[in-house]
């Protein structure tokens, strides 16, 4: 994806120095003169920033700035282009002037590189922590280690972090121009809003066993029946809500076959044009089912991001 936009979680310029987390020495001074990204996880991971307009700032305080009962131990990030080390703790925000609390997926999209990674790489792993206080093999309660990259049980057995991966695609019928369509679905889980209906792509984890194409193949016949190929790989973004690495795809399929949903996965699906997509973008009403307006995936994901790819003629 050298020269195209990234997805926008999936930005970052931190150098992560993992040889770092197990250098006891370096971390202790390290921390003294560290920046360092609160995020509360009582209240949705969230942090502060400063600033109304794009691109909001991520705030990041001195060691001595600190709310006095962290709930975590710093967690090693990684070292900023200046050489100063970033870290994050998991701890009531502190009451700074001119600060608004925000989660990551209000504002991911508008950060920058810099603050997006910081932002994101932070969540994720106290998001992680704060699912794996014990071991899955033996029950026992675990503690930090290696500066927050992973778990160590009493007797010694280690877990490190991660990721469920899990594939989203934007299907397609191979058109160009406004007439061109896409598939979307209204998730059955979701919540509604009166007068709205979300319409996203189709998404799904990957099974044991299981490749990201064939997840693709699998999901969207489950979901909404239809067959797909010409199956692409468009880029990934972590989406640490709690836990999850989103593999973006997009694919085409026979806007002329029948869609039949799943009634446990998805509520309703259909064919939106690149005019209707165009004008959704916009602001302007689309309507959809029971004359809801239609709404579009949330800026911070790859959801948003494969649409755009698709309406830009990137398929």
């Amino acid at each position: 994806m050298t020269g195209e936009p990234a997805p926008p979680l999936a930005r970052s310029t931190l150098d992560r120095a993992a040889h770092r987390r197990t250098d006891p020495g370096w971390l202790a001074e390290a921390w003294e003169q560290a920046r360092v990204l609160v995020l509360d996880s009582a209240d949705e991971g969230r942090a502060l920033v400063r600033g109304e307009a794009a691109p909001p700032e991520l705030v990041l305080v001195g060691p001595g700035e600190l709310p006095e009962v962290p709930r975590s131990v710093p967690m090693f990030l990684g070292v900023e282009a200046d050489g100063v080390p970033v870290f994050a703790v998991d701890s009531p925000l502190p009451e700074l002037a001119g600060t608004r609390r925000v989660n990551l997926r209000e504002v991911g999209h508008l950060l920058t590189d810099r603050d997006a990674g910081i932002f994101t790489t932070a969540l994720a792993l106290t998001n992680w922590h704060t699912r794996h206080g014990y071991s899955s093999s033996t029950g026992h309660p675990t503690e930090v280690d290696e500066a927050g990259w992973s778990r160590v049980d009493p007797g010694g057995g280690r877990i490190w972090p991660r990721t469920d991966p899990a594939m989203i695609v934007l299907v397609h019928d191979g058109v160009d121009g406004p007439d061109g369509r896409c598939l979307l679905g209204n998730n059955a889980t979701w919540p509604s809003t009166p007068g709205l209906r979300r319409y996203s792509c189709l998404a799904g984890y990957v099974e044991p066993g299981e490749s990201a194409e064939a997840a693709v193949l699998r999901e969207v016949r489950e979901e909404v029946g239809v067959e797909v190929e010409e199956i692409g790989y468009a880029g990934s973004q972590s989406w640490p809500f709690p836990g999850s690495l989103m593999l973006g795809f997009l694919a085409r399929a026979d806007a002329d076959a029948p869609i039949r949903v799943d009634p446990a996965e998805i509520a309703h699906a259909r064919w939106f044009t690149r005019r209707e997509i165009g004008a959704a973008l916009a602001d302007e009403p689309v309507r959809v089912e029971g004359g809801d307006r239609l709404l579009l995936p949330p800026p911070s994901s790859i959801a948003l991001f494969l649409v755009h790819r698709w309406l830009d003629g990137h398929c």
